[in-house]
Formats: structure tokens, sequence, C-alpha cells
């Protein structure tokens, strides 16, 4: 057992970042996921510092615990194999639009009758059944489109900027996986798998808009767009006489107890504080208050003292002293692997855990084509039938190591 989706088998069509995030919480998990990869292979392969070609950091992450596999999805031969391929297969994922799948001969329509069991999964920019159906998208495209960078400039009085990560691929994936898995459930009570559409415009507004509508839920609207303790300029980290911390001030027994703690206890008093409303009316005292007080000690000192009286305060770290973090070392969340190509790479943990079926770290991120032969065995093809398709351009097996 290798997790809580020991045996089951994806065939995951997606590159970059959001289908491989969907598929490494599936392959995580135990799930069996052979990365179907074009013959210039996955686009992440070249992203961050590397030691060789073909294998960035970026891709080193969001691949782990998948096989590769080489298949020209252009070449006939290469989709009468991926087509007999699903015949034993649980999942398809797939994160081309689904215009380009209908010309690979590989629409739900066309592949359902192989395989009436497959959950058939794709996400992708847009719903099909609006006007952006056949637009491309990227994480950027769908900040903007959502309105993120427009709460970040609330936030900053700057101009309009985008999160620094890939929030909405990660997110969409996020999903994705999640839709996959309710879709199997459903499948061990019908028999019957199904097609899934994950878009990730109408996912990340669910996301987003779930904090943003605000005023806006109601109709005619009672009030503007924005959730305003989110986007407040003041909501940021404090700054300590070295470095910088994360409190969560919040209800009433946090402020008494935080004005007690700091030898201002008088102010629990005072009717300005006394509760969330007045408070409400008075934060930018209160903030002001907050970065005097927490600029004269240094960040440890300030952690367990709020700790001490069961205030909510964290150190902000760097991705860098992340590494470091005591909890994160105790938890071993981070460790180092000896990968057969790339020699020492640091890994990210599952955060996860489960009792009965843990989850392991089986197989460190594939070179281009590394499994296609051991795949396509697994799969039903015989030897010479593999040779076959390796001769026809079909296949790939990745060059001698």
């Amino acid at each position: 057992m290798n997790g809580p989706l020991d045996g089951l088998r994806v065939l995951d069509l997606t590159s970059n970042f959001m289908g491989p995030y969907a598929s490494l919480l599936l392959a995580d998990m135990g799930a069996d996921v052979c990365k179907i990869e074009a013959p210039e292979g996955d686009t992440t392969r070249n992203v961050g510092p590397s030691r060789h070609p073909g294998m960035g950091a970026i891709f080193l992450h969001l691949n782990r615990n998948k096989r590769s596999l080489v298949l020209d999805l252009k070449n006939p031969a290469g989709q009468a194999a991926i087509r007999r391929m699903l015949a034993r297969a649980d999942v398809l994922l797939y994160s081309l639009r689904p215009q380009a799948m209908a010309r690979l001969k590989l629409s739900y329509e066309q592949v359902r009758e192989a395989n009436p069991r497959l959950v058939y999964c794709g996400a992708f920019g847009f719903g099909q059944n609006g006007p952006y159906a056949a637009r491309p998208a990227y994480d950027n495209l769908i900040q903007a489109a959502v309105g993120l960078p427009m709460t970040q400039a609330r936030k900053t009085g700057g101009p309009p900027t985008y999160v620094g990560t890939a929030i909405v691929d990660r997110m969409v994936g996020m999903a994705t996986s999640n839709a996959i898995l309710a879709a199997l459930h459903l499948r061990s009570h019908t028999g019957r798998g199904q097609a899934v559409e994950v878009p990730m415009f109408e996912t990340f507004a669910h996301f987003a808009m779930g904090d943003h509508l605000y005023g806006h839920t109601f109709v005619p609207p009672i009030g503007g767009w924005g959730y305003e303790r989110m986007t407040s300029p003041e909501r940021q980290p404090y700054r300590t006489a070295d470095g910088y911390i994360s409190v969560e001030v919040y209800t009433d027994r946090h402020w008494q107890r935080l004005f007690e703690a700091v030898g201002r206890a008088e102010l629990a008093q005072d009717p300005r504080y006394a509760d969330v409303h007045a408070r409400a009316r008075h934060m930018g005292e209160l903030y002001e208050f907050l970065n005097r007080t927490f600029a004269t000690r240094g960040s440890d000192d300030w952690v367990a003292l709020l700790t001490q009286v069961d205030i909510p305060a964290i150190r902000m770290n760097t991705p860098e002293t992340l590494l470091d973090d005591a909890h994160m070392q105790a938890v071993r969340f981070f460790g180092v692997q000896q990968h057969p190509s790339e020699g020492e790479i640091r890994t990210i943990g599952i955060p996860q855990q489960w009792s009965e079926s843990p989850a392991t770290l089986r197989h460190p991120a594939p070179r281009l084509g590394e499994h296609t032969e051991e795949l396509l065995r697994e799969y039903g093809f015989s030897a010479p039938e593999v040779e076959a398709l390796l001769r026809m351009g079909g296949a790939q097996r990745a060059p001698a190591a």
C-alpha cells in the first residue's frame, strides 16, 4: 500500500503548472500516474535552476511520484496507442482546450465507448457554454479576469499587481483533483465514469468572490466590493527589532490579554476598544499602537510572550528560512533525496497523514521518456508492439543516461 489511491491508474496529458499539480496530488496519495509527454517534453522542464537540461527545479517538485511516457499524439500510431491505453485507465486528465482534444480524436464522445468506467477530466481556461470557451488561459490572465490585482492595489495603494505565486494554477489544480475524486466516488456506486470539466475562470472566481463579492452579495448592493479587513493597507506583518511577526489580535479576549501583556491593561477599559464595533472605528489608532509596540523587542521574544498569553502569533519566514523552522524540522517536512540523474535534491513533504494507508515518495521526477517502454508493457503492449511503435515515431524512449 502506497497511499489511499494505490492502484488507481491515471493517464496525465497535462503540462505546465495547473494540471501537473492536480496529478501530483493524486500521485502523492498513491495513484499510478502515467505522465504522457510530447516529444519536446513538459513546458516546465526548463523552468528554474537545474543541473541538467530538462530537469529544472519547478519540474522536479511538480512531477515526483509519476512516470514519463513520450507519445506523439500528432502521429497516428501515437493516437492509436493512447486510445488503446484508455481501456485500462481509471482517469484521463488533460489541460488542452477541448477543441484540441477533438482534433486529436480524444474527445469524450470519441473515447467513452472504449471504457465506460473512465473518469475523463479536463482542466482548462473557460466553461464551454460561454463566449470565452475557445480562449487560452494562464494564471496571470485569470488573476486579472477575477479582479485579484485590483484587490492587491486597494491594499497597497499602488498599481494592480499579481500575487507572487501561481495561485490560480495551484488552486484550480487542487479543485481538479477534488473533482476527480468526487467522480470516482460516484463511479464506485454506479460503475460508470463521466466527463468532468474544471474551468479556471469560474473555479477561481468561486475561490475569490466568497471574500470579495461583499456588499454586492445583496440586490441591490448595500456596500462596495472587497472584504475590507482583507484589503486594509494595515493588514501586514509587524516589524520587530530584528525582523517581522504575524499576529492575529482578533477577539475581545485577545485584545484584553495583549493590553495586559504589554503593560497597558487600562486600555482594555477604554470604550474605544471595548468591543469589535468600537475597535473598527478606531483601528487606525490600534494599528499605530501595535506597530510602535512590536518594534520594541525581537521576534522570538514577542512570539514567546504572545504564545504564553494565547494570542496567535508566528515569526515571519522567507522561503529559505522556512527550511530551518523548528516545527518543519520536527515533522521532517523537508527531506533530501538521492535522485538517479540529478544527485541530491531537497524534497517537499506530503502534508497529509493516513493511519491505514500512509503515502510515500515512490518515484523521483522522471527524465523525459524514462518509462516509455515500461509503461507501454504495463498497459498491454507486447515487446514487438512497443518496438514497432517506437520505430513509427508514435512513442519515444529516453536517451541513455
